[in-house]
């Protein structure tokens, strides 16, 4: 299958995630393939419509070849662009996210992150749900190699689509993170920027499945709006009606304390976390759950839901709450507050359990055994 001109594997990456607005998939390319184009003998092809942005996030290396597809059309790239590029550079493994095309002509590894709209079905809209069951099951079957982000989604990929062999490449934290800063510095930042001190910080996109709102409701009824602000950074994707209409009726003055941010740089996100009185992640379903780690490292207290896959973070103990009782979001709401900083031992098992190195040598063993 390799070209006579070189004995290296060639590994094409689809990264048309980059292309649009930052979501988990950038976040999951950008720490494992950063690893893994360190490793030379591994020729790699990093597409997208915009290779420029890729340039800047994986640096010029005489191992990557970046390529621009002919187009934003996720059908056409699926159906005719892919598969001639993976025949033109004799490509042996190509690496997608979710759904890959229907044409195989070469070893596929498909990342799948989460079923969780089989499994919370009232969460995702109906269209959404049938599509991509169906792509989701067809790409997993076609697929040489299935990955997911954590155990919980492992377990239900198995039992959905009936697929055994199942790999975890875990989600992981930028050791940029776990770096030290003045506390008081960063919150002078990020007050002379977005005019916000003294507050609870929730980074998700916003949908139903999110919970913001049981957050909202436990930060008006216990009066944290008299003295903290409640802000949320994510954009919204999908309506959440009854969030809408609880923050609609709130009064003036409490609505002044609640802020919305939106696309925010790596950077910006970095210095709003360390700036945060606490973290507060209230999802209901996740598929991993990365930001909870992200201001756990950054040394916030960080208090976070106990469902679905966040149920692995068992070394946050009683940080951990019920995100369906607003009575014990609230309870472990104050306790956060009693906290200055995070325990060394929490911070010290995130720093070795979720490391980009760990989830890419998942896949260098694919790419080296095979």
């Amino acid at each position: 299958m390799k070209n006579n001109h070189s004995n290296k594997t060639k590994v094409l990456v689809d990264c048309h995630v980059f292309d649009g607005k930052g979501q988990g998939t950038t976040t999951y390319l950008k720490g494992i393939y950063s690893e893994l184009v360190q490793d030379e003998n591994i020729l790699f092809y990093l597409i997208s419509f915009n290779p420029d942005i890729l340039k800047s996030i994986f640096g010029h290396r005489e191992n990557v070849i970046y390529l621009k597809y002919p187009s934003k059309n996720k059908f056409k790239r699926l159906l005719f662009d892919i598969p001639s590029i993976i025949k033109k550079h004799d490509i042996d493994f190509a690496h997608f996210q979710y759904i890959a095309p229907p044409i195989k002509t070469c070893k596929y590894i498909v990342t799948i992150h989460d079923v969780l709209f089989l499994d919370y079905p009232k969460f995702f809209p109906l269209a959404y749900r049938i599509k991509n069951k169906i792509l989701f099951y067809l790409s997993a079957k076609k697929a040489d190699y299935v990955l997911t982000v954590s155990d919980y989604s492992k377990e239900r990929i198995k039992y959905h689509f009936n697929i055994q062999d199942v790999q975890v490449s875990p989600n992981a934290v930028d050791s940029a993170y776990f770096e030290t800063y003045n506390k008081k510095e960063i919150q002078k930042i990020v007050f002379e920027k977005y005019s916000i001190k003294n507050y609870f910080l929730f980074v998700s996109r916003r949908e139903p499945r999110k919970n913001h709102l049981n957050l909202l409701k436990s930060f008006v009824i216990n009066g944290y709006f008299k003295k903290y602000q409640l802000v949320f950074i994510g954009t919204k994707d999908i309506q959440d009606p009854a969030f809408e209409k609880y923050f609609y009726d709130l009064s003036t003055e409490i609505k002044a304390t609640v802020v919305f941010l939106e696309k925010v740089t790596f950077e910006e996100l970095i210095y709003l976390t360390r700036a945060a009185s606490i973290s507060v992640y209230p999802s209901y379903a996740e598929g991993f759950g990365i930001p909870p780690l992200e201001s756990i490292a950054a040394n916030i207290p960080t208090i976070c839901s106990n469902k679905t896959a966040m149920s692995e973070f068992d070394f946050l103990k009683y940080y951990l709450f019920d995100p369906n009782s607003i009575d014990d979001i609230s309870l472990k709401i104050d306790f956060a507050l009693s906290r200055f900083s995070v325990e060394e031992e929490i911070r010290a098992q995130v720093k070795s359990k979720y490391s980009w190195i760990i989830s890419a040598k998942v896949l260098s063993n694919i790419f080296k055994n095979n």
